[in-house]
């Protein structure tokens, strides 16, 4: 019965070795083999793509770099979801440095074993690297330094079909101690009292903006309002003044009325007794 034990290092040290001499070198694996069913599997191993060997050299030899990044985006998956819109989109941004970083430092790894990284190879790395910090199945192949071929940052994946050999394992970080755990906790849940406190203090200042915009629009139509009155009572006591001025015309001209209706009458009165002498 072979170990898969025996295939999971074969498999690392053929994944991480150079790409034009896999096949060879897997061929002849397999023939040292004294195991059949062993034998049979290391034949079986499909070449990888230029981006995924790319990936598994710095994997196995940058190994404590590119496992300190995977537990560091691990960590972020978890805590994402108590995070607010702004915090989430620098993370974002430090994880897309981050990316760029490893895949630099991988495409200069590459090189100085004598391999030529083109443009479009560089790209599929760091697409890989992404994926790899959104999801555990792609870091558990990245982490694994047997990827079979790129990977895209988007979709499902088939640890099978990406990885080399035994399926591996989720990567591992050590076991942080007791108090470790309780600074870890007693951090985030501060941290997240500041973020809960940020929110109330922005809500607070929304409102009170909002009411000091309402106290000014109201002061602006009760300043309008008085001013109004102020002018209407102008309008009215002119008005009542008028009136009383109209009364007084109106006696007097019912006075001149009366006068001259006795005046006419006692005209008519004249005219009668002129004509009687007649």
């Amino acid at each position: 019965m072979s170990d898969p034990g025996d295939l999971d290092d074969i498999a690392s040290a053929l994944y991480s070795g150079p790409p034009e001499e896999f096949t060879a070198s897997r061929n002849a694996r397999a023939k040292e083999a004294d195991d059949r069913d062993l034998a049979e599997r290391i034949r079986s191993l499909r070449k990888p793509t230029v981006a995924a060997w790319v990936v598994n050299l710095f994997s196995r030899e940058r190994s404590a770099r590119l496992g300190q990044a995977l537990q560091l985006a691990a960590e972020l998956r978890e805590a994402q979801e108590d995070l607010d819109a702004p915090t989430l989109s620098e993370l974002g941004r430090q994880r897309r440095t981050l990316t760029n970083q490893l895949a630099t430092e991988a495409g200069s790894l590459a090189s100085s074993h004598g391999a030529r990284v083109t443009g479009a190879t560089l790209e599929a790395v760091r697409q890989t690297i992404s994926a790899a910090f959104f999801d555990q199945d792609a870091a558990a192949a990245v982490a694994s330094g047997r990827l079979v071929h790129d990977l895209e940052p988007t979709g499902s994946y088939d640890l099978d079909a990406m990885v080399g050999g035994g399926r591996p394992a989720a990567p591992t970080s050590p076991a942080p101690s007791g108090d470790e755990l309780s600074a870890r906790r007693t951090r985030r849940d501060a941290e997240r009292a500041v973020r809960e406190a940020k929110q109330t203090r922005d809500r607070a200042a929304r409102s009170a903006q909002r009411a000091q915009q309402e106290s000014r629009d109201a002061q602006e139509l009760l300043d309008r309002l008085t001013s109004r009155i102020a002018e209407l009572e102008a309008e009215l006591q002119l008005a009542r003044a008028r009136v009383a001025t109209a009364e007084q015309d109106a006696e007097d001209a019912r006075d001149r009325e009366v006068q001259a209706s006795d005046d006419a009458a006692e005209a008519e009165r004249g005219l009668e007794r002129a004509r009687h002498a007649l």
